[in-house]
């Protein structure tokens, strides 16, 4: 019995320290769906110190050669509360 409680708790233990990834959409225009793909990221330490990039829309669309965007995702990937990557998607032409 105390096997199975010791590997319940552990199994408890390892899901709540799991990380995440999640892309959601942001915004889409009337512009045609394009086959260029521009991304931004920055890392984020503890929710509050920001480090390397700054995931705008801006940057995104820059490093695609992008000038008419058609859609726009962003994708958060979280590791235990303490790091989180952001990183915008922009999609055009």
């Amino acid at each position: 019995m105390k096997k199975l409680v010791t590997l319940v708790l552990v199994a408890a233990s390892l899901t709540t320290l799991s990380s995440c990834s999640i892309t959601l959409p942001v915004a889409a225009t009337s512009n045609p769906i394009g086959s260029k793909v521009g991304q931004q990221s920055a890392d984020i330490f503890l929710g509050v110190f920001c480090f390397d990039g700054d995931a705008s829309i801006r940057g995104a669309a820059k490093n695609g050669g992008i000038t008419k965007v058609s859609t726009v995702d962003i994708k958060t990937y979280t590791f235990l509360g303490l790091y989180q990557k952001v990183t915008t998607i922009v999609t055009g032409e």
